[in-house]
């Protein structure tokens, strides 16, 4: 019976939902359904890893390849973007002492995106939709080798999440300049001036040197935000240009001999794809490490007027480093291969190595400092980045790339260990840090299962990619099957790590629940009874 009221109201019935305000109910729900989210991604790769031991009889091979399409998207839009738009809707209000902007945009940028993952993967489910390249490089498209339909609706999906990225962007660049009614006017140029970098540009060449307006985890939201209205921006028209071609088809009409040209169309297309993969992810990566290494030292941030250059450089180099991804593709321009596909990328590992630098130097600064649920995440994040940086600097390289190109190691120490290392753990720090505030003062139901989530995690991540990059080192392929068991050994190690994975994240969540209570997780989809979008003062935060 004592299980069971836990299980249903909470530990100790601290969480109750019908206090919550708008404001805190928007973030829960961004966080919970990325959680969600997360455990499809997690679970689907499981299969995955178990498929490439030995065919599953309840998954088809055209569902494998289903999966392998839709998976890093549901782990990138609909789990990443989720939690990443509900945390900083939360935190760039309250770092700037203001109500968000607007709260029913905030829940609109919810839905569509929520909604907009949702009809993707179902697509991909129902009809097998599987183009793999395709996706990225549909014109001119062979759509006898999958639906049509099938197509139409993914990208439809991808589409509603891109118009919900839209919706958030705006909310936080109105929420950075705007006036609340009945306040002093605030300097709306000055403030995104100072956002975006500019100011601390100038500051540079001046004597007189103009203060920060905007705290620097705000400054990192605006310019990794930045790179979010340009990816929204390439992608929804990349879809849109899919779209026309499927639609035709659905109509009766044939543009396979349409002239698109090629090269060029890749080079946008992974221009736009990279503001993801090199841009936002670091932007927003470094300037979450900034607010927690803050907020756990409880001390001023290490070299923060260096930190803001980097931030600033950090969003310029994003801009140029996207030809690292058509190093092996014969027609790319040699210059491009050269100064974009390696000297660019490279200057990454410096950007990046201040900001693991000067997070580590903040905390550093506060010793001692209790191991606490938040700091060993933050850790363990950064070990991720420490890892996957240097190996995606490697692939940067004409001769390197030629062995390693569309190999297992590009998707396994590279991309897995940076997402599922890196930014999760990132991530669930952040969430550890913020859950008690959020919940008006919630605690975690068990710190043992605290500690199993974060070695299952740690140690299921980093064992994943590196037998993974193993593989790719004898010449095992992404997006490739091989039945004759060349590759098990490791394939069987790697589904034994992504097991620990999933064992982690049941773990997590099942404490999360038995923190709040099942009735407090269907609360925070109500509506919030008080209309109030205040959540605790200001200075809790910053």
């Amino acid at each position: 019976m004592s299980f069971i009221k836990t299980f249903m109201n909470g530990e100790e019935g601290l969480f109750k939902s019908e206090t919550l305000t708008p404001m805190q109910k928007l973030t829960l729900r961004f966080v919970v359904v990325g959680l969600i989210y997360f455990g499809f991604v997690v679970v689907e790769g499981l299969l995955m890893r178990l498929y490439e031991v030995k065919p599953l009889p309840f998954v088809s091979e055209s569902q494998f390849f289903a999966i392998l399409t839709a998976h890093p998207l549901v782990g990138i839009f609909g789990s990443t973007y989720s939690i990443v738009f509900g945390a900083f809707l939360f935190l760039v209000p309250f770092l700037m002492k203001k109500p968000l902007w607007s709260i029913r945009l905030g829940n609109l940028t919810f839905i569509l995106v929520s909604v907009g993952t949702f009809i993707f993967w179902f697509a991909g489910f129902v009809s097998h939709y599987a183009p793999l390249y395709t996706l990225y490089w549909p014109l001119p498209a062979d759509f006898t080798q999958f639906s049509v339909w099938g197509g139409t609706f993914f990208i439809l999906g991808i589409a509603l999440i891109m118009l919900g990225s839209a919706f958030f962007v705006i909310n936080i660049f109105k929420t950075i300049s705007y006036t609340p009614h009945g306040w002093e006017k605030q300097p709306a140029g000055a403030l995104l001036a100072s956002a975006l970098g500019i100011t601390g540009f100038k500051n540079l060449f001046r004597k007189n040197k103009t203060d920060h307006l905007v705290p620097l985890p705000v400054a990192a939201v605006a310019r990794g935000s930045v790179d979010v209205a340009l990816n929204t921006a390439i992608i929804l028209f990349t879809g849109v240009l899919i779209l026309v071609f499927m639609v035709a088809s659905i109509l009766g009409f044939d543009l396979k001999e349409t002239a698109i040209d090629a090269l060029l169309y890749k080079n946008w297309f992974w221009w736009g794809l990279d503001l993801i993969a090199d841009g936002l992810v670091l932007i927003f990566v470094a300037g979450t490490w900034y607010l927690l290494a803050m907020m756990i030292s409880g001390k001023p941030l290490f070299m923060q007027n260096i930190a803001r250059a980097a931030l600033l450089v950090e969003l310029i180099v994003s801009w140029t480093v996207w030809s690292h991804h058509l190093l092996s593709d014969q027609a790319q321009p040699a210059i491009l291969k050269v100064l974009s596909g390696e000297m660019v990328t490279a200057f990454e590992l410096i950007t990046q190595g201040l900001a693991f630098f000067i997070t580590l130097a903040t905390l550093w600064s506060a010793r001692p400092l209790k191991m606490t649920n938040p700091l060993k995440f933050l850790l363990g994040g950064l070990l991720g980045f420490a890892l996957a940086v240097p190996a995606g600097i490697m692939q940067a390289d004409v001769g390197l790339n030629r062995i390693l190109h569309n190999t297992q190691w590009v998707v396994g120490p590279h991309v897995q260990v940076a997402i599922l290392v890196g930014l999760t753990m990132t991530l669930y720090s952040a969430i550890y840090l913020l859950f008690p505030i959020i919940t008006n003062g919630a605690k975690v139901h068990s710190q043992k299962l605290v500690n199993v989530h974060f070695w299952c995690h740690l140690i299921g991540g980093i064992g994943m990619g590196a037998f993974m990059g193993m593989a790719g080192l004898k010449g095992m392929l992404r997006r490739s099957l091989y039945l004759n068991g060349e590759f098990n050994l490791t394939m069987i190690l790697a589904a034994i790590c992504g097991a620990l994975l999933l064992i982690g994240f049941i773990v997590f969540f099942y404490n999360i629940v038995m923190s709040v209570g099942l009735k407090g997780v269907i609360g925070i989809f109500t509506p919030a009874k008080t209309k109030t979008t205040d959540l605790v003062p200001a200075e809790q935060i910053c």
